[in-house]
């Protein structure tokens, strides 16, 4: 090593110890498949505008897949569910009821997701994702679970009929810090007192990044055609 050392003192040349094997794994690779023939590079290209040609395949369950998020709330105040559809677009479809009659948690979780899925019949979507923040409906109607409770085997059932509609319907769980909007709708649902229906408009959330007060600023600044040393003394 101290040879070679000094024979390539006299070229702008540094010699390092290698340290580790992992260094040499590709050269080594690329010495183990070197080729024994002269193959030249081909430069002819039939269209100098073409970088690639590729074929797409696309998937026809992918491009029309809908998503349901759903969530029931039961307390002392009421009983209230929760749903969204969401588009393969990104657009979202929120639905809310009210259930006027006794019922645990987990049966307003299978009122929420059966909500759901006919809203979904309804708009004849045929490939669906359904999420769902209780690991009970969701193992039990992925068939993992047994179901033993008979306020709940009629829900099963239920589903088990509605799913016939679909194409492709696959249940996932999630948390419930990933379930926020159906959770919303179903505290909403369950806290509020009606008498009869009631017809929201869709909701439409925006995020507002600084206080009102700010955003009025910013509107008189822009609305303002003088230059900010106008009337500077």
């Amino acid at each position: 090593m101290a040879r070679w050392q000094i024979l390539l003192s006299e070229f702008d040349i540094v010699y390092v110890n290698q340290k580790a094997v992992k260094g040499s794994v590709i050269a080594d690779f690329l010495s183990s498949r070197a080729l024994e023939d002269y193959e030249p590079l081909n430069f002819d290209f039939s269209n100098e505008d073409l970088m690639c040609i590729a074929t797409a395949e696309e998937n026809p369950q992918e491009s029309h897949l809908w998503k349901l998020n759903f969530d029931g709330a039961s307390n002392a105040i009421g009983n209230g569910i929760g749903a969204v559809l969401v588009s393969p677009n990104g657009d979202h479809y929120p639905f809310t009821s009210k259930l006027d009659f006794d019922c645990t948690n987990n049966m307003a979780k299978y009122e929420a997701c059966i909500m759901g899925i006919r809203a979904a019949i309804e708009r004849k979507i045929k490939v669906l994702e359904v999420y769902g923040d209780s690991a009970l409906v969701i193992y039990q109607l992925k068939g993992e679970w047994e179901t033993r409770d008979p306020k709940l085997i009629n829900y099963q059932k239920l589903i088990l009929e509605l799913i016939k509609e679909f194409d492709d319907i696959v249940f996932y769980y999630l948390q419930r810090e990933e379930n926020q909007m159906a959770d919303a709708l179903a505290t909403l649902a369950s806290m509020i007192k009606v008498n009869q229906p009631e017809d929201v408009k869709p909701i439409q959330m925006s995020i507002y990044e600084a206080p009102a007060h700010c955003y009025k600023l910013e509107e008189e600044e822009e609305n303002d055609d003088h230059p900010w040393y106008h009337d500077i003394l």
